[in-house]
């Protein structure tokens, strides 16, 4: 059944970044969280933990791990071995301390530009440097451009920071390029890191392959980054997991300092656990909605914007729009915030291929998305 969104009212008394970083006369289509009401199951399993006052620090539980495991095996197909996960606070540290278990200072980690804008601080906080092999764009597509990542393997790069699915593009990469991927890696000694935190919102019409699944190689050369925060909107509550699939890589994990997993949220656990066990007919109810609205979306852009342009997502609930043609240029969301209020993610923060473009949140209802296109169109 639909998840609609919560009414725009309820959703000002909240508190979050979405609902507390600009006036209320603006409508919020940037951060990565949505405006759904939380998952019944998991606020009836964060409402009971409170009530005991089971608060306190995280103990030798698993479970959290385990649910994860399940859900890996009856959505993708998966068999992940919860003795070979860790916990820790959030997916931008799985990233950071991933790549410092995998990199000496100095070395080159390759990310996939328009990217995730952190990807760009995650490197350097671990001691890396960031090494640029931008998608390719046939007009119709993403994909990853496999030579442009064997010569930078080649050229010395030891880590390769992979998002699937791709972060703004809503790409969900096909197995066989996974499978390439693994196979160069592991011929040069590349690790991989492959930040997987949107694959629980993989749409309908597309299939999401864990990059650890695909092959031996990838097992050997991967470390994955999974959490329920996206999906579920738990990224105030603190939990991620560090997903691994051979002894080699468990043992590196073992090797971490204890406090990498002791600062992960004992509620964060909790949530993460029922979002994972029983949150999922919750979350195919928000997956229609945000499927419904992306059709919604380009019919709005025809209607209001004909000389903007974007691709369907098959994976998140985040849009990548094409405003060049407008001549707004390489910041379009800086006018649109100005004049429009409506609050977009700016395209150059993903790379230098972001110039007139800019990200959409359309986790919101349809009214909200609407009325949000509609100004926009007033400024043409």
């Amino acid at each position: 059944m639909t998840v609609e969104a919560e009414p725009l009212a309820r959703l000002r008394q909240r508190t979050s970044e979405k609902w507390s970083a600009y006036p209320d006369d603006v409508f919020p289509l940037f951060v990565a969280e949505t405006d759904y009401p939380l998952a019944p199951p998991i606020a009836a399993a964060l409402h009971a933990a409170i009530d005991l006052g089971d608060t306190g620090y995280i103990g030798e539980d698993d479970r959290a791990k385990r649910a994860f495991a399940r859900f890996a095996r009856d959505t993708w197909g998966w068999e992940v071995d919860p003795g070979r996960t860790l916990t820790t606070t959030d997916v931008s540290v799985v990233i950071v301390e991933s790549l410092r278990m995998l990199i000496e200072p100095g070395d080159r980690v390759v990310i996939t530009p328009p990217v995730y804008p952190p990807f760009y601080e995650f490197i350097p906080e671990a001691g890396g440097v960031v090494e640029e092999v931008p998608l390719l764009d046939d007009g119709a597509t993403w994909s990853l451009d496999l030579d442009g990542l064997e010569r930078a393997f080649a050229a010395g790069a030891r880590a390769f920071l992979l998002c699937h699915p791709h972060n703004p593009l809503g790409l969900v990469h096909p197995r066989p390029t996974l499978e390439a991927v693994a196979a160069l890696a592991a011929r040069y000694g590349v690790a991989v890191v492959s930040d997987e935190i949107h694959a629980p919102l993989t749409h309908s019409d597309a299939s999401f392959t864990p990059f650890l699944s695909v092959s031996e190689d990838a097992r050997t050369v991967g470390v994955a980054a999974h959490s329920a925060s996206k999906a579920w909107n738990l990224a105030g509550v603190k939990c991620a997991l560090i997903v691994t699939a051979s002894e080699d890589r468990a043992a590196q994990l073992r090797a971490l300092p204890v406090e990498v997993e002791v600062r992960t949220s004992h509620l964060g656990r909790i949530a993460t656990e029922a979002a994972f066990d029983d949150g999922r007919p919750w979350l195919a109810g928000i997956l229609e909605s945000v499927e419904s609205n992306r059709v919604l979306l380009g019919r709005l852009l025809a209607e209001h914007l004909p000389e903007a342009h974007y691709r369907e997502p098959h994976a998140s609930y985040l849009a990548w729009v094409d405003f060049r043609g407008l001549g707004w240029g390489n910041e379009p969301a800086e006018r649109i915030l100005e004049e429009a209020r409506v609050a977009l993610v700016r395209g150059l923060d993903f790379g230098r291929e972001g110039a007139g473009f800019a990200r959409v949140n359309i986790a919101c209802s349809p009214e909200v998305l609407t009325e949000a296109v509609e100004r926009m169109g007033r400024l043409r």
